[in-house]
Order: C-alpha cells, then structure tokens, then sequence
C-alpha cells in the first residue's frame, strides 16, 4: 500500500524514530500505526545503528578525580532532554570512571564499562537503543601530578560532576596539596569563563601568534607612520594580545587587579611553597560539532516519494 509523507510524520513524532525507520514500520504493518509503534518498539535495539545518522551535538561533560589525578569526558546525545534522564547520567559518570584510569579516547572506548564484560562503546551502542536517541562518547583525557594536585569546576552542572562545561587545572607544589587544590578550582572557574588559547607565551600557536601580529602590523601602517614607530606599536599590541589570550597573563577574574601569575605567586603563601601551573584542560559541550540543519518538510516528501 502507498504510505504518505503524513502517516511517516505521525509515526516520527509518535516515537522519535528516524524516517527511513518509520516508513518500514508503516510498510511492514499496512499503514497501521498502532502496530506501526509496537513494530519499532520491539526492533529498539536492533534498529540503534539506525539512529547512528543523527548529529548528537548535546550531551554531558562528565569529571572524575582523585587529589593528584582528574579526568574530562564528552558523551553526546541529541537532545539537551536526555541529558537530564538519569540513566545517561549514570553512564557518563560510569565513563569518566574508566577515563581516570585509562585516560586517552582509544583507551577509554575499548576498556570494560563498569560492572560488565562490554566495552564503553558497546554498552554506550546498547543504551541507544532503550534511551531513544543517537548517542555517542566523544572524547576523554586525563591530567595529573607527581606531586600537589589536581581540581576542576564544572559549569551549568546538571548532577555532581556532570555539566555542560568542565575545566581541570594542575598545580604541582611541595606545599599544601589541599591549599594547592582550592587554588586551582579558582583558576578553574577563571578558565571556564576566559577560554585562554595556551597556559604561557611559549606555549601558545606560533601560526596564531604570527596571524596577529602580520594584521597588527597591516593596520599599524595604514596609519603611515615610519617602520621602527610601526614596530613599537606591533610589540604593544602583541603584549594586548597575550594579556587577552595567554591564561599566565590575563587578568584574574575572581580579583582583576591582579594576573593570574601574580595570583599564584600570592597563592604560594598559603601553600607555603612554590606552586606552578602544570596544565590545564577545558571541555566545553559540543564544540567543533556541526549541527545538521534541514528541511523537515521537504525531508519527509523525498523520503516518501523513494
């Protein structure tokens, strides 16, 4: 029997199953809907490499930790909805258990999920199937000291350590480790809101730097001042640049009087030692990921008409 572009609609916003899905369902049970769901109900699972096709752009960025070792993960869903749906919660803080102790991406998809003889990934593909929805782990890393310690900050956080932004920053120090540990949640908190590009001049993109002071020095010789002028006036506004986007230089958000590494060397009185900033990792959710925009209606008619 012909199957309309309407009854695919009806049956997609029934169950939030994928069109092509839809449209089988419809065929297999002559147009009747209430088999229809029943049909995709009963092929939950077998049908979650289906929903493989969807952006998963939402999700949770999850954080586990020890004093000295902390780890970020990014598990995707589609729908800010699943993120407050406590069975995914529990996975992603499940996953950021294995990325404490496996750290990298590869590592962390491969290992055993807890409480199970499965992968991450497999038992991340299995809960597609019962949550509804493309879900996906994205990534993980893992930051660390020898010695003084390690804090994070998770931003818009839905659960304990779970959010949509999370920042670990590493202080490594002789002194006081749990002193050291609320420094760097300030620092944190200072990163989540700032975005710096690289902890120290040094460590910064040389292209990045160079992009800048070539625009720099363009716009400095519109002004048609002599080059030695123009050069003065490139160095002040690289310093600008570096005060904006190096983390070591920029001015500390919870006191703006002061830089960041001015703030630590204030810090170290308290720790009762020299501290260093080690490292830092932000993970914000779904950057970098294209959200797939489409025609709904035009989506369902080519659908139909195949």
């Amino acid at each position: 029997m012909s199957i309309s572009a309407a009854q695919v609609k009806e049956l997609r916003d029934l169950t939030g199953a994928g069109m092509m899905d839809c449209k089988a369902a419809l065929a297999e049970t002559n147009g009747d809907m209430e088999a229809a769901v029943d049909w995709l109900r009963k092929k939950g699972i077998a049908k979650a490499d289906k929903k493989a096709g969807r952006t998963a752009a939402e999700g949770l960025i999850g954080v586990d930790q020890g004093l000295r070792e902390a780890a970020l993960v990014e598990v995707n869903s589609e729908t800010d909805f699943v993120a407050r749906n406590a069975a995914f919660q529990e996975i992603v803080a499940n996953v950021a258990k294995v990325a404490l102790a496996f750290g990298d991406t590869d590592a962390v998809a491969a290992a055993k999920y807890p409480g199970s003889e499965k992968t991450v990934t497999d038992t991340i593909k299995d809960a597609v199937g019962t949550i509804g929805e493309n879900l996906g782990f994205r990534r993980s890393a893992k930051l660390g000291v020898s010695q003084g310690a390690v804090a994070s900050y998770v931003h818009n956080a839905v659960a304990d350590n779970l959010g949509k932004l999370g920042v670990l920053v590493a202080i490594e120090t002789a002194g006081d480790a749990h002193k050291a540990s609320a420094f760097a949640r300030q620092v944190a908190m200072h990163i989540a809101a700032t975005n710096p590009l690289a902890l120290d001049v040094d460590a910064l993109d040389p292209a990045a730097a160079e992009r800048e002071k070539t625009i720099f020095a363009d716009q400095a010789r519109q002004s048609g001042k002599p080059e030695n002028i123009i050069e003065k006036m490139v160095e002040g506004r690289m310093r600008k640049f570096y005060e904006e986007v190096v983390l070591l230089k920029q001015a500390f958000v919870l006191n703006p009087d002061v830089t960041v590494e001015q703030a630590l060397k204030d810090a170290e009185k308290e720790i009762g030692a020299p501290a260093k900033i080690s490292g830092y990792l932000r993970f914000a959710l779904g950057e970098g990921i294209e959200k797939e925009e489409s025609d709904f209606a035009a989506e369902v008619a080519a659908t139909v008409k195949k």
